[in-house]
């Protein structure tokens, strides 16, 4: 940001809608944090820098911006499809009027057309969860005790039998008895009480990456950090898990392949950034961490994508369905959100934090 933008717009640092100034050259003079936030860059960083620099805009857009600094005429478009330089595609809702200060010219305003529709989903998602949770909680209360006794009554006629083949029989049960018993005290273990205290999201993510590295050796594990994050509050333990679900998954999902179809190698990349004036668990928050877990696997299955944070709902025929929604669980505890986009190559699993 430039000194004289900062003092004449500063005001406009409290806004929740992305703000863009520009001079007659189409360089930018300001962003405000809702825009550095949407675009993924610091107004320090490309301050004075061609709008071309970091973002491709369609010629609609940008005859418009010819126009409102021809005729000074304010300027609305909807859906217009901004591609960032990373070549994500971000569609907008835009507005553009003429501005005659502090060397700018242009203001723009920018509206994601995804961000009501993200709100409502997690509104949807967090109701979804507390009933699932609501539902498994009595069910397994409603397991445990026979299950338990099913077990015990096996292990007393495995000691009234003589026969060492019949035995064979009760170590069967008492195992899948076991196995299901594990299975209830996973469903459980999101409602384990929070042992908050000050984490850092970089040790978290290293611990998960020496486990991930030590279970798949071949798989390379890229790392992007923004290392002046500040420490957040929150579950060491819990926030381990939420990623090491999720870096797993990807890791499974790229093992699985077949060798026709596969990346060589494959690969997930960690990397966190900063967020700001963001809305989590509709509450505002003037800074949040950004986490985001990409991998170059296959994708999610189009038939689970809606439903791949309810319990017991899997892609794997040997997977049991819980580690998406344990990591959902913790993180809503935590008052973030998780999201995922995903096609073939590229899934993108977006958590957010806040912070204090």
């Amino acid at each position: 940001m430039t000194e004289p933008a900062a003092s004449a717009f500063g005001g406009l640092d409290l806004l929740s809608s992305a703000v863009v100034l520009l001079d007659e050259r189409l360089a930018i003079r300001y962003l405000n944090p809702a825009a550095e936030n949407l675009l993924g860059i610091s107004g320090k960083v490309f301050a004075d820098l061609p709008l071309a620099a970091f973002m491709g805009c369609p010629p609609a857009l940008l005859g418009a911006f010819d126009k409102v600094l021809g005729q000074g005429w304010g300027y609305t478009g909807e859906n217009i499809e901004l591609r960032l330089a990373d070549g994500e595609v971000l569609p907008v809702n835009c507005a553009v009027n003429p501005v005659d200060a502090a060397d700018v010219r242009l203001l723009v305003e920018l509206w994601p057309i995804d961000q009501h529709l993200r709100a409502t989903r997690e509104e949807r998602l967090a109701e979804q969860q507390h009933a699932n949770r609501e539902l498994i909680s009595n069910l397994v209360h409603e397991i445990k005790n026979p299950l338990g006794g099913i077990r015990g009554a096996a292990q007393l006629l495995e000691h009234e039998l003589n026969n060492p083949a019949l035995r064979e029989y009760t170590q069967v049960i008492i195992k899948e008895a076991d196995r299901l018993q594990d299975l209830m005290r996973r469903l459980l273990s999101p409602h384990r009480p929070m042992q908050p205290g000050p984490v850092n999201i970089h040790e978290i993510l290293e611990r998960v990456r020496s486990l991930l590295t030590a279970e798949f050796p071949l798989l390379r594990v890229q790392r992007d950090y923004d290392t002046s994050l500040p420490d957040l509050v929150g579950d060491r333990e819990q926030l381990i898990q939420v990623f090491l679900n999720i870096v797993r998954n990807a890791a499974q999902a790229i093992d699985r392949q077949p060798a026709s179809e596969a990346p060589a190698p494959g690969q997930i990349t960690l990397r966190t950034r900063v967020a700001r004036q963001v809305t989590l668990a509709k509450r505002r928050y003037r800074l949040a961490i950004a986490v985001e877990v990409l991998d170059n696997g296959p994708g999610i299955p189009d038939d689970i994508r809606e439903r791949m944070f309810y319990p017991l709902v899997s892609g794997r025929p040997d997977g049991s369905g819980l580690g998406l929604t344990l990591a959902q669980s913790f993180v809503q505890q935590h008052q973030g959100t998780i999201d995922c986009s995903s096609r073939p190559g590229h899934t993108r699993f977006t958590i957010r934090l806040p912070l204090a």
